[in-house]
């Protein structure tokens, strides 16, 4: 009877159906694939300013193009005119930046440029060099007092006023720096500048240069009588003001990264030669104006007068353009600050 029961029980649970599985999480739907965003591409043609002959048609040209792609492909189909060389604009007065992009210009998916040629160009930083290299080796010429300059008797003779080897120090001394900031400071915001100018700006310092050297290191050249503490005054204005300008030179130099073109407002830092950045827009000019003046005590000559005096007019007419730049660009600029000159100019 037991072994029937048990067996009666062990059918029934055989026969009773089995609890269902449970049920899996349901699979989320891929998500259809997206549609490739239609580019629309622009076809720019490039015509002569003068002429308006026809140069170039490109088609294809990506939206995202920048003026300097277009004028890398122009000069893929004219390699003489290089990139620097060239001047792209749709007005004919104002022509176009290189990092402005294509889609962003008042134009159609049909862009008309106008092209002029500027000429040879020549690097900025090739120019600075030239430039600062002519007056340090014409200035050394004169005063070593090289055969040919004074009479021969005079030949590789030295002076015997003190002020006059001061001098030289400190004339040479600005250039060395100069020198120095063009290879390892300075980052030039134009890349070129057109060669011819390259005499107008050499024949104005190199001229210069060897008029102050002629007339400084002249044996027959009496400095004015100079008391200990008004050299010391002198050279201590000209080389407050080269450390001043070097300061400011590296505060510009680590406000911009290399490669960008972005602009910043300066501001003073932690170095004391920078605070004047509170008042004036280009301090580097102000400081240049200050390095000439201790000179101009210093030898107390009509050369060096004239110099300072046309230096300062033209730093001058840039520090404006300069200060006139940062006031349209930045809308929160400093109104305290004067161009070159703190509260006067």
């Amino acid at each position: 009877m037991d072994a029937l029961a048990l067996e009666a029980k062990g059918a029934k649970s055989e026969s009773a159906p089995a609890p269902a599985p449970a049920s899996a999480p349901a699979k989320p739907r891929p998500k259809p694939p997206k549609k490739a965003k239609r580019i629309v591409y622009f076809e720019v043609e490039i015509l002569d300013i003068k002429t308006r002959e026809k140069l170039l048609l490109l088609d294809k040209v990506e939206p995202t193009a920048t003026i300097l792609d277009i004028k890398s492909l122009f000069h893929k189909s004219n390699p003489h005119w290089y990139p620097a060389r060239q001047s792209l604009c749709l007005d004919p007065r104002k022509p176009l930046r290189d990092e402005e992009i294509l889609q962003e210009l008042p134009v159609g998916t049909t862009a008309t440029f106008y092209f002029r040629d500027l000429g040879a160009q020549i690097a900025w930083g090739t120019v600075f060099l030239i430039e600062c290299i002519g007056p340090l080796v014409i200035y050394l010429l004169f005063y070593f007092r090289l055969p040919l300059i004074y009479a021969p008797k005079y030949e590789f003779t030295a002076s015997k006023h003190l002020v006059v080897h001061i001098a030289c120090v400190c004339h040479s001394f600005h250039y060395v720096k100069r020198i120095l900031e063009t290879l390892f400071v300075h980052r030039f915001s134009h890349g070129t500048m057109p060669f011819r100018n390259i005499f107008k700006i050499c024949s104005y310092y190199w001229c210069s240069a060897a008029w102050m050297a002629y007339y400084i290191n002249h044996p027959l050249y009496t400095p004015p009588y100079y008391g200990e503490k008004q050299v010391k005054a002198a050279l201590g204005i000209f080389l407050f003001c080269q450390l001043g300008s070097f300061s400011i030179h590296m505060a510009l130099r680590n406000l911009k990264l290399p490669g960008c073109k972005m602009k910043k407002i300066p501001y003073p830092t932690k170095n004391p030669f920078t605070w004047i950045f509170a008042l004036v827009s280009c301090p580097n000019y102000t400081y240049e104006l200050g390095s000439w003046l201790g000179f101009t005590l210093m030898t107390q000559c009509v050369p060096v007068l004239l110099f300072t005096v046309v230096g300062f007019i033209q730093m001058t007419v840039w520090a404006k353009g300069k200060h006139r730049s940062y006031l349209k660009e930045f809308k929160e600029y400093p109104t305290l600050r004067s161009p070159i000159l703190p509260f006067i100019l």
